[in-house]
Order: structure tokens, then sequence, then C-alpha cells
């Protein structure tokens, strides 16, 4: 049986390709400037198994092909990820992903922190607007199969 992923309906205006991707780098360069970047697939999971719920998004890059240890690592994190709530987004490449951020090692992955509440009430989660927009996206593929890969910028 062939499962297609098709664009799920929803009430919500979902952005265009060129708006998901502009979101997702500014989503990351702010995440970046207020320190809740945690890089690289080792990382991440050290950072996911003390305290998940600190965790937003899970960023994610296409996998190398013929790195099947890589691989699995990554399946686990994103079941992972899954289980505990925690966004998955997918980007078509690793160099892009580490170009954004401004790293010159090379990650497959990068897990965005949480910011911490600035409200009067600690119990709400506030989040910058380029957040809400990636939680707009992610809520509208949750159930989908087959993650949405975003195309990043060239430069």
């Amino acid at each position: 049986m062939v499962v297609i992923a098709q664009k799920p309906q929803t009430a919500a205006k979902l952005l265009c390709e060129n708006e998901i991707s502009s979101t997702v780098t500014s989503a990351l360069k702010l995440a970046m400037n207020e320190n809740r970047l945690v890089l690289g697939l080792l990382d991440s999971v050290k950072t996911l198994a003390k305290a998940p719920e600190d965790s937003l998004f899970c960023i994610m890059a296409e996998p190398e092909i013929g790195d099947s240890a890589t691989h699995m690592h990554e399946v686990l994190l994103e079941a992972y990820c899954y289980e505990n709530g925690i966004y998955i987004i997918k980007v078509d490449s690793s160099s892009k992903l580490c170009r954004i951020i401004g790293t010159s090692d090379m990650e497959s992955c990068v897990l965005v922190q949480k910011s911490l509440a600035t409200g009067d009430d600690a119990e709400t989660e506030q989040y910058a607007d380029v957040e809400d927009l990636l939680i707009d996206h992610c809520e509208a593929y949750w159930d989908v199969p087959i993650q949405p890969i975003i195309q990043l910028p060239e430069s």
C-alpha cells in the first residue's frame, strides 16, 4: 500500500514555500541571538534526555545517503520528539542549515529551546511571532505520514 502525503486542510492560512523558508530562517536567527540553540545530534539527544519539555522545535536536515548509523539515530530522535510533543521541521540541506546558524561544523540537527516566559503569568508560554507561525505550520502537518521538506534559501 502506498501512502501519498497530501497538504492538510485547515482553517488556518498556511504559509507558501518562500514564506515558510524565511520564517524558519528568522526563527533560527532569533533563537541563536537568544542563545536557545542546541547544535548537533548528540547534544540534542543529551538535552532532550534531561528536559524534553524545554524544547520547542527540532530542525533536521535531510540525511546523507549511506550513513545508516546517523540515519537510525535521527529516526529515533524524531520518534522521541513526536512522543514528547516537540515539533519536527525537516529542511533540505545541512550545509544551508549550518550557514544560517553560522557554524563551520556540519550539523544535521538543531534543537530550538523554548524562551523563558516574560509575562506576569509564568504558566503561559509566550512565543515570538515567527515561532507562532512555525507552530501553526507544524500543527497543520502533525498527522501527515511524510513531513514536507522545507527548502532553505541558498544565501
